[in-house]
């Protein structure tokens, strides 16, 4: 069960949707209700896809409480000159420390007044808390350079066990489901890390079209195979002879057709985990709206899990408040805001709250002055979600940004732009087929444009206040949208009933 601390502020979010629609106004979706109990019912179609559940995402799976350690060592900021050197030597020195029994080495306070930052200030080892007090503790990436302002991340990558791979078996595996097959079975066991692997083929690109993508420019890219191999990191829950159960669901499509999908453990030996950044304001120097050359990231987490970002303020910077990088999991992003960013407004930069990991959760944040405000790059492969997070001042549109993320959830989102989900063909180098099994739920925006790829899976909009537009390109599949005339569809969060739902506990 989740402990209290965590639990008041998602309380907060349960009574601003009484804003949004009263109880006799909600409407129920044909995809997911509740019975009197409050189970979650799922409706399948007629191949057993159904909406997947997002409730294992964030830090520790959101079932335990973010910590909140004693401090450790308290600073202060220096008279003049920089206080990277200061810092950095605390966080190395604590570093050598051993972790507690609850994860921790402990916390760094830094003291109310201004820290300037001419450089990044990297976390590489587990356990650290990095903590300021509010708008008072002030961090200021000084001078110029594209950088991160905080860096937190571990060392290599994810290596295979060998001997360990199996093929999953069956014609096809259903998006939301929990359990694969696989064949022989054995080597398994409860609380294995594995990955779930599903090939890419040249017939699945060509029968997404995205071996046609319409040429543009020399920098126009054709999908290919090797680019679009799809792992997934997992953990066994349960061993049932050749069936396995995962602890979080299947977000994408396989079938034999396009080459099945397999099973193996892995290692991530380099990964860290346990790390916090919290209670700060971050600023970044610049000259001129246009610049382009200076503080990018004011916070930037990769080869990390179950970390957290709590209350980080930034503003000026190019590209985002937090960027979660591709071997990032079970990040929480919570009550922080991207105000004011300095860069030319194009392509590559304002990514408020950038996602490319897995099982991650951004809740309760702000944006203002962004391009893709709440944003997943290329093959991002979910369970993650966005909730309950403003956007104003949009320049661009919020949803998957490029090339196939799978298994979002976005969740009473509200923008005064776009929220799309769509073939954006050659836009970039050849974008394409953004996002599959995409959810929009009870989300605001100005306009939307929502579509069904051609294989391998649709997308979801339940609630949209908006309008409907074709998007970009003509004669694509809109994907089905519920009750967009009257927003408000029951259950009013789908992320809050998913984590509630007793069968989750």
């Amino acid at each position: 069960m989740m402990k209290k601390q965590y639990f008041l502020s998602l309380l907060v979010c349960f009574a601003a949707s009484a804003l949004y629609a009263q109880p006799n106004e909600m409407r129920e979706s044909r995809y997911v209700r509740s019975d009197a109990k409050g189970h979650l019912l799922y409706t399948p179609d007629s191949l057993g896809n159904i909406i997947p559940d997002f409730s294992r995402v964030g830090y520790r799976e959101g079932r335990v409480a973010l910590p909140f350690e004693k401090m450790t060592v308290i600073l202060f900021p220096p008279d003049t000159g920089s206080a990277q050197g200061l810092i950095q030597a605390a966080i190395d020195e604590l570093s050598k420390q051993p972790i507690g029994a609850n994860g921790l080495r402990g916390t760094i306070l830094l003291r109310k007044g201004i820290y300037k930052i001419p450089g990044t200030i990297k976390i590489q080892a587990s356990g650290i808390v990095l903590r300021g007090e509010g708008e008072e503790t002030v961090l200021v990436a000084t001078g110029k350079g594209q950088r991160s302002l905080i860096y937190a991340s571990g060392t290599g990558n994810w290596k295979e066990i060998t001997g360990t791979r199996k093929k999953i078996s069956g014609d096809y595996v259903p998006v939301g489901t929990h359990v694969v097959t696989v064949e022989g079975g054995g080597g398994f066991h409860v609380g294995d890390s594995i990955m779930i692997f599903r090939p890419c083929t040249q017939q699945w690109i060509h029968d997404l079209k995205m071996d046609e993508i319409a040429v543009r420019d020399s920098t126009t890219l054709q999908w290919a195979p090797n680019d679009y191999d799809l792992y997934f990191e997992r953990v066994v829950r349960k061993v049932n002879g050749d069936e396995i159960t995962l602890d979080n669901p299947v977000v994408m499509e396989m079938s034999a057709q396009y080459g099945g999908g397999e099973v193996f453990r892995y290692s991530f030996a380099g990964r860290i985990r346990n790390v916090g950044v919290e209670h700060l304001t971050c600023i970044s120097e610049y000259n001129g709206d246009e610049d382009e050359d200076h503080g990018w990231n004011a916070v930037n987490f990769n080869r990390l899990e179950d970390g957290w970002v709590r209350n980080v303020t930034a503003r000026y910077f190019g590209y985002s408040c937090v960027n979660l990088g591709e071997q990032s999991r079970n990040i929480t992003v919570t009550d922080c805001k991207c105000l004011d960013a300095k860069s030319k407004i194009t392509g590559g930069r304002r990514y408020s709250f950038n996602n490319d990991g897995q099982m991650n959760l951004v809740m309760n944040c702000f944006a203002s002055e962004g391009r893709h405000d709440y944003v997943t790059g290329a093959r991002v492969r979910g369970p993650n979600v966005f909730f309950n997070c403003k956007a104003e001042k949009t320049h661009a549109d919020i949803g998957p940004h490029h090339r196939w993320a799978m298994g979002t959830l976005y969740d009473n989102i509200v923008s005064d732009g776009e929220i799309n989900a769509q073939d954006r063909g050659n836009w970039g180098t050849g974008h394409g087929w953004s996002g599959v099994n995409q959810v929009f739920w009870n989300c605001t925006s100005s306009k939307f444009a929502i579509q069904d790829p051609w294989v391998s899976g649709k997308n979801y909009v339940v609630g949209m206040k908006g309008t409907p537009y074709a998007g970009r390109l003509p004669g694509r599949n809109p994907s089905f949208a519920e009750f967009t005339d009257v927003f408000g569809v029951s259950p009013g969060m789908l992320y809050l009933a998913q984590l509630h739902d007793p069968a989750n506990q």
